[in-house]
C-alpha cells in the first residue's frame, strides 16, 4: 500500500463546522439589499477567495460597491463568529492528534483569511498541529484547480503524490485529483447536493473523521 506523508486540510465545512456562519452572512448581506439568496449562489462562491467572490457577487447582482467594500463588510460579519462561536467538525481534533502521533506533516489550504481561521483554530486547540498555511489569495486559481494544494505540499517539502487532501466541496476534490493528490471527501450539510458526485470522484468519502481512525484509515 502506498505510504503517504502529508495531509492537507480545507477548513470551512471540513475541519470547521462553519458553513452555517457563511450561510447566515449570505442571508443577512443580501436581505439588507432586498434580495434572497439564489439556490446556486453559495456553491458558486465557495471555491473562490474573498476577492473573486466579491467580484462575482458584484457582477451577478449589479451592486455599486467595490470588491474591497464587500470584503470589508463580510469580514466584519465573520470575525466575531470565528472568534467566539465556530466549533470543530465531528472527530476532527481526535483525527489530527492521531496523524500527529504518526508523524504526518499537516497543512491548511483555505479560502478564509488568517484573521478568521487563526482565532478559531487556536480556541479549538488545533493551530499548532499545522506546519503550513495557504490561502487562495496566494495562488492564481481557485479550488477547482490544484494550485493551492500544490503550494501547501511545497511548504511541507513533499511531492503531491505523497499527500492526501481533505475537502467538503466537489471543486476541491477535483482540483486535488487534477494535481495528483489523493482526496478524501468530508460530508457537510451545505454540500449535500453534490454528495453522490463526491463519493464517486474522491478516493474515500466520510461523514466523520472518526471513520478514519482505529484501523479505518486507508492512507496512513
Amino acid at each position: 500500500m502506498k505510504q503517504y506523508k502529508g495531509a492537507i486540510f480545507d477548513l470551512d465545512g471540513t475541519l470547521l463546522d462553519s458553513m452555517r456562519v457563511w450561510d447566515d452572512i449570505d442571508v443577512a448581506f443580501l436581505k439588507k439589499r432586498g434580495l434572497e439568496v439564489p439556490p446556486d449562489y453559495q456553491e458558486a462562491i465557495t471555491p473562490l477567495g474573498f476577492l473573486e467572490a466579491a467580484r462575482y457577487t458584484i457582477r451577478r447582482f449589479g451592486f455599486p460597491e467595490t470588491p474591497e467594500e464587500l470584503i470589508q463588510e463580510w469580514h466584519q460579519m465573520a470575525v466575531d463568529a470565528y472568534t467566539y462561536e465556530v466549533e470543530l467538525k465531528d472527530g476532527a481534533a481526535e483525527y489530527l492528534r492521531y496523524l500527529k502521533e504518526k508523524g504526518i506533516r499537516m497543512a491548511v489550504a483555505t479560502s478564509s483569511s488568517p484573521e478568521l481561521y487563526e482565532p478559531a483554530l487556536k480556541r479549538n486547540g488545533i493551530y499548532e498541529y499545522f506546519k503550513a498555511f495557504v490561502t487562495v489569495s496566494e495562488v492564481k486559481r481557485g479550488k477547482g484547480f490544484p494550485d493551492i494544494y500544490e503550494k501547501a505540499a511545497e511548504k511541507l517539502s513533499l511531492p503531491p503524490e505523497t499527500c492526501v487532501v481533505y475537502e467538503d466541496i466537489l471543486a476541491g476534490i477535483r482540483g486535488a485529483k487534477m494535481g495528483g493528490f489523493a482526496a478524501v471527501g468530508v460530508y457537510d450539510r451545505s454540500g449535500e447536493g453534490n454528495r453522490a458526485k463526491m463519493e464517486q470522484e474522491a478516493d474515500r468519502y466520510v461523514t466523520s473523521f472518526k471513520e478514519l481512525m482505529n484501523g479505518g484509515d486507508s492512507f496512513f
